[in-house]
């Protein structure tokens, strides 16, 4: 089975795919302080709590665009499931072209979400639209080329630094309200910020698909993308799974890169060669 490992700026996402399906889920808020041993504590007794081994774990992949947390979640592979994982990284097979000025520098999530789309809608032109704690716009053009896009300050982002900088504004959960006009201070500031944030969104995809030779098919994806969907007739498909499904598929196309000899690679690290990658 594979082990799928999504880290972002607020949660880490681990997945397991048998071949089939996914047979296990589970989030963690994102920490990168984070031990191998405390994640293995954590995801060894929720895999144990759904029937799963760690032994059926035989194939990882991680994609993080948080630096700092990958090493101790290469070390959770590598001690506690016995698997080198791979990292999506733009060194791995995407078979995709990428027309991005230096491509070392692109988010694995924006990738992933270009690689994913491409494959389960038809190759493009797309736009796809994510909800984390960044939004980011990513754009496969016609030919299938992954063109880059826009990014911009998550919904939660927006709603902290607005309870943050203005004293008498309470802090408000993200939702979708009845009514565009608030007649209480925390209805009005939901309003604002639902509203304004569909306002955004429509706007960019709108330039976007402006500068594209066709209309591109918009996909939405995030945890947010089922509660924005109901603000707007913008998209074509909601998949708050994509990014999962983009390491899935990564993995897939690069079969040839895992280790299956994981013994002389656990040798080779005791052999008194850093850790460190």
């Amino acid at each position: 089975m594979l082990l799928v490992i999504d880290a972002g700026n607020t949660n880490v996402v681990f997945a397991v795919h048998d071949g089939r399906s996914w047979v296990g889920r589970w989030r963690i808020s994102t920490d990168d302080r984070r031990t191998a041993d405390e994640y293995a504590v954590w995801l060894l007794s929720l895999m144990e709590r759904t029937g799963l081994s760690p032994d059926c774990i035989t194939q990882a992949i991680i994609g993080t665009v948080v630096p700092a947390a990958l090493y101790d979640l290469r070390r959770l592979c590598r001690c506690w499931l016995h698997v080198e994982p791979l990292v999506a990284n733009h060194e791995l097979d995407w078979q995709m072209d990428v027309l991005v000025d230096t491509p070392a520098e692109l988010g694995a999530d924006r990738l992933l979400n270009g690689l994913a789309a491409r494959q389960l809608y038809g190759g493009g032109p797309l736009v796809v639209v994510d909800f984390g704690t960044a939004t980011t716009f990513d754009v496969v053009d016609a030919q299938g080329r992954y063109c880059g896009g826009a990014i911009a300050p998550g919904v939660n982002l927006s709603m902290d630094a607005l309870h943050q900088a203005a004293a008498r504004l309470p802090r408000v959960s993200v939702g979708r309200p009845v009514e565009a006009i608030g007649r209480s201070t925390s209805v009005a500031m939901r309003s604002g910020l639902f509203w304004g944030y569909v306002g955004l969104v429509e706007g960019i995809v709108h330039r976007i698909a402006g500068e594209m030779d066709e209309r591109p098919r918009v996909v939405a994806t995030g945890g947010l993308a089922p509660l924005f969907s109901e603000g707007t007739t913008l998209f074509d498909e909601v998949a708050p799974d994509l990014t999962l499904e983009g390491l899935r598929m990564l993995a897939a196309q690069n079969r040839d890169r895992f280790i299956t000899d994981f013994s002389g690679q656990q040798a080779h690290n005791a052999s008194g060669h850093p850790d460190n990658a």
